[in-house]
C-alpha cells in the first residue's frame, strides 16, 4: 500500500454551551451515513456529566468540510439501570443484515469490582434515520470464547452471503505491564441472529500493541480487506492508528506503520488519534477520526492520496 492520509482539519467539536444534558462533552466514535450528494449524517457519542455516552449527530458536507446541520437532542440515549447499555453506548458501524440497516454498538455496564462489562447490541435504522432498539438483549455477550468483555463491533456483508463481524475482546485486565490485553476477534453469521465465534484474528505484541480499539474495515474492488484500528502498548502510551490487511478477514497481516496517518505537531489531534471510521465516496477514500482526550476535542476528516 503506497499513499497517505491528507488531513482536512477538525470538522466538529461540541459547543462550549451544551445543547442537551446528554451531549455535554465529546464527539467520539463517528459513524458516517450517506444522505445525498456529498452530505453525510455523522452519528457520534457525546457524554453527560457522569461520563455516560449517548448518540448525537451532525450533517457534514465532505467537499466543503463544513457542518451543514447540528442536532440539539440525542438520537438515542444510554439505557436505564440494569440494562446492558446503562453506562453508555459506543458506536461501531452501520451494516445491512437481512435487508435491514442496523447500527452496531458496544453497551457499557459497570460491574461490582469497579471495572466495566461490554456487550454488543444493535439498533434498527429507519429510512428517515431514526434509531430504535428493537432487541433489548445483546447481540453478542461474553462467553467461553470471549470471557470478559466485548467492544466496538464492525460488520460487513460477505460476498457469498451472510455477515462477518470484528470486535474487541478482553483477555486480561493486566497483561503483566499494567495494561489490559484487548484484541480483535471475529464472528460470522448466516442470518444475523446465530453467530459462530472464531476467536482472535489479529496478533498483538505486549508493550507495543496490546490494547486495540474500534476496527474500521473496508473491502477493496479485488475483494481483499483493509483495517484501520487504534491501538496502544502500555498505560503511559496514547492511542495511535495502525493498519492491517487480509484476504479472508480471519488472517490479518499487521502493518501498523502503513496506516498513513499520525498525530499533528500542534492542535486538536497532536497528542493522540483514535477511533477511525473509513469509507468510500465518489471514487475517494475518506476517514473520520478522533483526536486528543478520546474525542473530547471532537472529530476530523482526512482523505487518502496515492503516492
Amino acid at each position: 500500500m503506497t499513499g497517505s492520509w491528507r488531513k482536512l482539519g477538525q470538522l466538529y467539536c461540541p459547543p462550549m454551551e451544551p445543547t442537551h444534558p446528554k451531549l455535554v462533552t465529546h464527539a467520539a466514535n463517528p459513524v458516517a451515513h450517506h444522505l445525498e450528494g456529498d452530505v453525510f449524517r455523522v452519528f457520534f457519542n457525546g457524554r453527560d456529566p457522569k461520563q455516560r455516552s449517548s448518540i448525537g449527530a451532525v450533517d457534514i458536507d465532505l467537499q466543503s468540510g463544513q457542518v451543514v446541520q447540528e442536532f440539539d437532542a440525542p438520537f438515542f440515549e444510554h439505557g436505564p439501570e440494569g440494562s446492558f447499555y446503562s453506562n453508555g453506548i459506543s458506536l461501531g458501524n452501520i451494516c445491512r443484515i437481512n435487508g435491514e440497516h442496523v447500527l452496531l454498538f458496544m453497551g457499557w455496564e459497570a460491574t461490582d469490582d469497579g471495572r466495566w462489562k461490554g456487550n454488543i447490541g444493535r439498533l434498527a435504522v429507519s429510512p428517515d434515520l431514526n434509531l430504535q432498539l428493537n432487541h433489548p438483549c445483546p447481540l453478542l455477550t461474553a462467553q467461553d470464547v470471549d470471557p470478559i468483555s466485548l467492544s466496538y463491533p464492525w460488520a460487513l456483508e460477505q460476498p457469498r452471503g451472510g455477515v462477518q463481524m470484528w470486535y474487541g475482546a478482553t483477555h486480561s485486565w493486566n497483561a503483566g505491564n499494567g495494561e489490559m490485553l484487548h484484541v480483535i476477534h471475529s464472528s460470522t453469521s448466516s442470518d444475523g441472529k446465530r453467530w459462530t465465534r472464531h476467536g482472535q484474528v489479529l496478533g498483538h505484541e505486549i508493550g507495543t500493541a496490546q490494547a486495540f480499539s474500534r476496527p474500521s474495515i473496508v473491502r477493496n474492488e479485488s475483494g481483499s480487506l483493509e483495517m484501520w484500528v487504534s491501538y496502544r502498548g502500555d498505560p503511559a502510551d496514547t492511542y495511535k492508528i495502525g493498519y492491517a490487511s487480509s484476504e479472508d478477514g480471519e488472517v490479518w497481516n499487521w502493518q501498523p506503520h502503513e496506516a498513513g496517518i499520525s498525530v499533528s505537531e500542534t492542535g486538536w489531534d497532536s497528542e493522540m488519534i483514535e477511533y477511525p471510521f473509513v469509507f468510500d465516496h465518489q471514487g475517494k477514500r475518506w476517514m473520520l477520526y478522533n483526536g486528543n482526550a478520546f474525542g473530547r476535542s471532537g472529530f476530523g476528516l482526512a482523505v487518502w492520496e496515492q503516492n
